[in-house]
């Protein structure tokens, strides 16, 4: 077996199986794909594979895929849609991504070691859970804040979890403690992840993978009768990340937040208000000689904002939620010039300049019980987004740089500002047919605006173009400032089946539909040979809208077999097509995860097959490519040594499959090390997986 000289580390992936979740204060009804990481909800469990990547904690979830950029980065997609078209909040944070690659994406800003808590909606969500997106919202929280159970009492706590996999060395290490009264609490995380570069089912290293990050946190937490406000505030430090699927590769991201909530439970309603602030600096260009070059790119953001929901009983039949929203993003992106190069100078180019986009929201929404096994909500939601951007220079006006320098002549003679007034609306019906049985109808309007990038990146270069990109599929892109705002209209319905309580079992199928007007989809407007190799292509692309479709439907289930075995699984099938003709990118093909699953007393495993069909549906304006059919056996098992230790350990990959993950886009590292086609990116290989992870 290959892949077993790491020395005896890992924990179970994220020990945020054993951490102490809370619920949510209010819980609103909505079609749920929804995944609680401290607890088995539905039999779903996070992922023992020593992961430094938050998007890979819900992989069990049907419906729910990950597009891969580096060890700590991957894209979250839900039904198809995923990145911008989600609304990710962080401790009630919306992050965007301060890069043209997301490389810097809003999961990677927190350790699987840190969650405590996960929600993941999909496309008719509440409006009180989040706006500008089509695709859904997953809420991240972080470990709730502890407080004594009696007065005049000081309690202490604190977790140590060590998790990693021989593939790549691995390591994904966090420590936690916190000492608290009954009013009071503090706490101290710090978590950190890296890799070296992984291998292949054929034992060939994937270059360029390799990745360190460090995530710190401390809370302060103060409770009174009815209330509660919290502040955390933290930093993260990332070194370097490799990303094989990308032209450039992350070389420092600094960033530093805080935020602070407070919930409060009024005589005539609850309050939830929190404010936030979170600065990136990101650097990319070259740091390892598996994929050596120079050209620094540099990049500063800035999120800040506010979110104020005040829910009222009316009756007692009748909850009402109201909220108003801000969201500030700023951005800069230069790209300072490279001594010596006739190319990359001697100028500093702008590639966004005083990037500006901020929204302002209104929502109402009302959730009413009608009678026993009737319940319904309504919600609409206003929002006015901004959009400006700076005037932009080229590296120079020379020869080389001649398409640049009439872009960005072009670009500075534009008007600039944009605002788009967006509407959404939901409603929903549950009926409760019987205790095992409840179904639910639902219909949502959804819009998202185009992202900066999206808009206003404007370099017309080959070399510019492609470092505009955060699709993994080495094409190059150019924004256009007259982008329209993507609204989907989304239909779904749900039929759950169950009984038995919460070891009992379970079938939940999701069929939906999704029409997509002005999705920011592509158009064509050349080809180039990527690093000159003539072997292969690439696209040149504008982004555009086109009216788009996207359907399918979930299943997942749970069966006891006896009283310590069941058998549970998900299936997902989802197509996307645009309207004109052609498939959209980043689809996953139907997919399917069997599992055997063992749960007696102290201990418990699973012994599982993930089927994944070929990728016959791909997007050709994208070079996207078709990747093979496969299946993989997984093996993990756990044993509870104390109340407070827990052993783990897994392989993943058992029998060392050679494949690409659809979704992983094209093996660019490797192009320019082997100088021959251009490929898929291949996926990991066998890699064994050990852990540990001790309360105190």
């Amino acid at each position: 077996m290959k892949h077993l000289h790491l020395p005896a580390l890992l924990a179970l992936a994220g020990a945020a199986l054993n951490a102490g979740a809370q619920s949510a204060p209010d819980s609103p009804i909505e079609p749920r794909m929804r995944v609680i990481v401290s607890a088995i909800g539905e039999g779903w469990r996070a992922p023992q594979n020593g992961s430094g990547d938050a998007a890979s904690l819900l992989g069990a979830t049907p419906g729910y895929s990950v597009a891969q950029g580096g060890g700590v980065s991957g894209l979250p997609f839900i039904n198809g849609l995923g990145d911008d078209r989600l609304k990710i909040r962080i401790d009630g944070m919306e992050i965007t991504s301060a890069c043209a690659n997301h490389m810097n994406a809003p999961l990677s800003y927190i350790d699987p070691t840190q969650v405590g808590h996960i929600d993941v909606l999909a496309g008719v969500t509440p409006v009180s859970a989040g706006g500008d997106s089509t695709g859904g919202t997953l809420t991240v929280k972080s470990n709730a804040p502890v407080f004594a159970d009696q007065a005049g009492r000081l309690v202490t706590s604190g977790k140590f979890t060590l998790a990693g996999r021989s593939n790549g060395e691995a390591v994904n290490a966090g420590l936690s403690a916190s000492i608290a009264s009954e009013r009071m609490s503090f706490g101290y995380s710090i978590a950190q992840a890296r890799g070296h570069s992984y291998e292949d089912g054929d034992g060939r290293r994937v270059l360029g993978s390799l990745y360190r990050s460090t995530n710190q946190s401390a809370v302060l937490a103060l409770r009174g009768d009815g209330q509660r406000v919290t502040l955390r505030a933290g930093t993260q430090r990332t070194p370097y990340q490799g990303f094989p699927n990308q032209y450039m590769d992350m070389t420092g991201n600094d960033v530093t937040f805080a935020n602070l909530n407070w919930l409060s439970s009024l005589g005539w309603g609850d309050l939830d208000a929190s404010a936030y602030w979170q600065s990136t600096k990101h650097d990319m260009g070259f740091f390892t000689p598996e994929r050596p070059g120079t050209m620094p790119m540099l990049t500063d953001g800035r999120n800040t904002g506010y979110a104020l929901k005040l829910t009222l009983p009316v009756g007692d039949a009748v909850s009402v939620r109201l909220g108003h929203e801000l969201h500030t993003f700023r951005l800069d992106d230069f790209w300072p010039a490279v001594p010596g190069s006739m190319m990359m100078g001697p100028h500093t180019y702008v590639n966004i300049n005083d990037g500006r986009r901020d929204r302002i929201a209104l929502y109402g929404e009302a959730e009413t019980r009608h009678g026993a096994r009737w319940t319904s909500l309504f919600g609409a939601r206003w929002e006015s987004v901004t959009m400006d951007a700076g005037a932009v220079q080229p590296y120079s006006s020379n020869m080389m740089n001649a398409a640049d320098a009439a872009a960005a002549k072009a670009f500075n003679a534009r008007a600039r500002r944009q605002r788009d007034g967006n509407l959404d609306l939901t409603a929903l019906a549950r009926f409760e047919a019987d205790a095992n049985t409840t179904y639910e109808l639902a219909a949502a309007r959804k819009t998202r605006s185009p992202n900066l990038y999206e808009r206003y990146s404007w370099g017309r270069g080959t070399m510019a173009m492609t470092m505009t990109n955060w699709f993994g599929d080495g094409n190059g892109y150019v924004g256009d400032i007259a982008l329209k705002p993507e609204t989907a209209t989304t239909l779904a319905f749900t039929a759950h089946w169950h009984g038995g309580g919460t070891n009992g079992w379970f079938v939940k199928l999701n069929p939906y539909y999704n029409r997509v007007s002005d999705y920011i989809d592509a158009d064509t407007l050349g080809q180039f040979n990527p690093y000159m190799i003539k072997s292969a292509r690439g696209a040149l692309l504008r982004f555009a809208n086109h009216d788009a479709r996207l359907y399918g439907a979930n299943l997942s289930w749970r069966m006891p077999l006896t009283g310590a075995l069941a058998f549970t699984g998900n299936a997902a099938y989802t197509r996307g097509k645009r309207a004109d003709g052609g498939d959209l990118y980043h689809i996953a093909p139907p997919n399917a995860l069997l599992s055997l699953d063992y749960s007696s007393g102290a201990l418990s495993g699973q012994f599982e097959s993930k089927l994944v069909a070929r990728k016959d549906h791909a997007d050709a304006r994208r070079l996207e490519p078709h990747t093979a059919g496969y299946a993989l056996l997984n093996a993990r098992a756990a044993y509870q040594l104390r109340k407070n230790v827990r052993l783990s350990a897994g392989v993943s990959n058992l029998l060392d499959k050679q494949y690409a993950d659809p979704l992983g886009g094209v093996y660019l590292s490797g192009l320019i090390a082997q100088r021959g086609a251009l490929q898929a990116l291949p996926a990991h290989g066998r890699s064994l997986e050990l852990g540990i992870s001790v309360g105190f």
